[in-house]
């Protein structure tokens, strides 16, 4: 016979029990009502020549309907929707209009500009969407879930992008067809390489029609402070070749990405100084001093502060007792704040001038300096 007191017990484990699944249940409900965003019906992948110029981005590229469904979103949650082209993200049409509604059974239905992969974004009211980014933002800060699907059918081979050191830093080489300068380029990471001596090569390879540029973006963001590139002569490039010594974040437009600017190129017209400083955007008369660069080893460096940014150009090393001053300019106005960006070493053709690009063209690269 089984005694009161082991009933009462047994009671009190079993109650002990009930309580403990309860408890656990209640705790791992919400990992399983967690809000999900994904695709039913995906557009194909774009198919073009990664070599075929396009003057602004964006211009004929075609449109095809994308759909899905949301789980769990609340009240007030919204669509975001990207496609990748020509190395970046973008929203279709402007970021006030990036905005898909969810229906009332979670199934949502957008218009969207073909590309080689989709992304979609469930977000908060609140949720800013930059209207074109080089990488997708994560959960949090406002997006609440997401998820990236690749365009139906083959897409495009491109090359793989590598690794490689220079002057002390790692660095990362950009690939397959990418807008500057308001033109498309088709980037080939075989275009740098790094020599016996470690300068850095960066070129323009191929033939009209067909060129292939050079890039590489610094794998981490230093912030404040004096950056300096030793450049060998660059007075026999052909005047639409461009190098660009710069700073940015890669989100958002030329109003708002924190590009800090030495450029060296006549942007195609035989005429046309060769240098210029930019604090974007450049079409801020205040933001852009334009001057003439000799032949010879020049050091390009910009101190950049809280407030303000100084751009230098000096003969020789900048480390140098020997280096002449060419040209000096502090800006004040429109100057960003780190946030993100790291530097980037482009060589690349722009399509819009008077002059076409008829050889390929080459740089070299002795030094980058960085002192905070």
């Amino acid at each position: 016979m089984v005694s009161r007191s082991h009933i009462v017990a047994r009671t009190a484990t079993f109650s002990v029990l009930l309580v403990y699944f309860v408890l656990t249940g209640c705790h791992s409900s919400p990992k399983n009502s967690a809000p999900t965003v994904a695709f039913s019906k995906v557009p194909a992948a774009y198919q073009e020549s990664p070599y075929k110029i396009h003057i602004f981005p964006g211009r004929d590229y075609k449109t095809d309907t994308i759909e899905g469904r949301a789980t769990g979103a609340r009240p007030g949650q919204r669509i975001v929707l990207y496609t990748k082209t020509d190395g970046r993200w973008g929203v279709y049409g402007r970021s006030s209009q990036a905005f898909t509604n969810i229906e009332p059974d979670g199934r949502w239905k957008a218009s969207i500009q073909l590309g080689t992969q989709y992304a979609a974004l469930l977000v908060d009211p609140i949720y800013n969407p930059p209207d074109q980014t080089e990488s997708l933002p994560i959960a949090g800060n406002g997006v609440v879930a997401l998820a990236v699907v690749n365009g139906e059918g083959p897409a495009p081979v491109l090359p793989s992008p590598k690794i490689l050191n220079f002057s002390g830093y790692e660095w990362t080489t950009s690939t397959g067809p990418i807008f500057r300068a308001g033109s498309r380029n088709f980037f080939d990471p075989a275009n740098v390489w790094t020599d016996e001596k470690g300068a850095l090569h960066l070129r323009i390879s191929g033939s009209p029609g067909k060129w292939a540029a050079a890039e590489v973006k610094l794998t981490r963001s230093l912030g404040y402070g004096t950056y300096r590139f030793e450049v060998r002569d660059v007075s026999h490039l052909e005047p639409s070749a461009v190098l660009t010594l710069v700073t940015w974040d890669g989100v958002g437009s030329e109003r708002n990405r924190r590009e800090l600017d030495v450029e060296l190129s006549r942007w195609g017209y035989i005429d046309n100084d060769n240098a210029h400083y930019v604090v974007q955007p450049y079409y801020v008369p205040a933001n852009i001093v334009r001057f003439r660069v000799p032949s010879g080893i020049f050091t390009h460096s910009f101190r950049w502060e809280p407030g303000q940014v100084t751009f230098s150009t000096t003969a020789g090393s900048a480390n140098s007792s020997s280096a002449r001053l060419i040209n000096q300019h502090v800006f004040t106005s429109g100057v960003p704040s780190p946030g993100g960006e790291s530097v980037r070493i482009s060589l690349y053709v722009f399509h819009r001038g008077q002059i076409p690009l008829k050889n390929e063209n080459e740089v070299i690269i002795d030094k980058f300096e960085y002192l905070p």
